[in-house]
């Protein structure tokens, strides 16, 4: 397996997200949490310091290296809650077009506030999410 400096840890993601200064980011993480425990059917696991993870799985890379990394997740940034759908964010357009506002990357969407965010539609795009990554890296590892 690879030294990734993100690697999945011991530490207690209820007690990390406890933790965030940002009184609304942490109000909402603690809401996801939950959600991302009953959406995906596993329990939440730290990944370095600040990513909160569900389930996992493991890939090489071209160069022949091997790799870990969860399946889906989300981390409470100081500007905005960062959700985590690895199979890539332009696979969902179509639905995160009722979504409520948002920012994203390849793999992350930004969130303002859940409050206003349609959390069905989120609920939507990451179970979607895990079940195209359970088509492409089967069940979890």
């Amino acid at each position: 397996m690879s030294d990734l400096k993100t690697a999945e840890t011991d530490a207690d993601p209820r007690a990390y997200v406890e933790a965030v200064e940002h009184k609304g980011r942490r109000e909402d993480a603690l809401i996801l949490l939950d959600l991302f425990e009953q959406w995906s059917g596993w329990p939440p696991r730290m990944w370095g310091e600040r990513l909160i993870g569900y389930g996992a799985y493991d890939y090489v890379y071209r160069s022949g290296r091997h790799a870990r990394w969860f399946r889906t997740g989300f981390a409470p940034r100081k500007a905005n809650l960062v959700i985590y759908l690895m199979p890539g964010v332009k696979k969902y357009a179509d639905i995160l077009a009722d979504l409520g506002p948002y920012k994203n990357s390849v793999s992350c969407l930004y969130l303002p506030r859940l409050e206003k965010i349609d959390l069905n539609v989120l609920e939507d795009v990451v179970r979607r999410s895990l079940d195209d990554m359970a088509d492409i890296y089967g069940p979890p590892a």
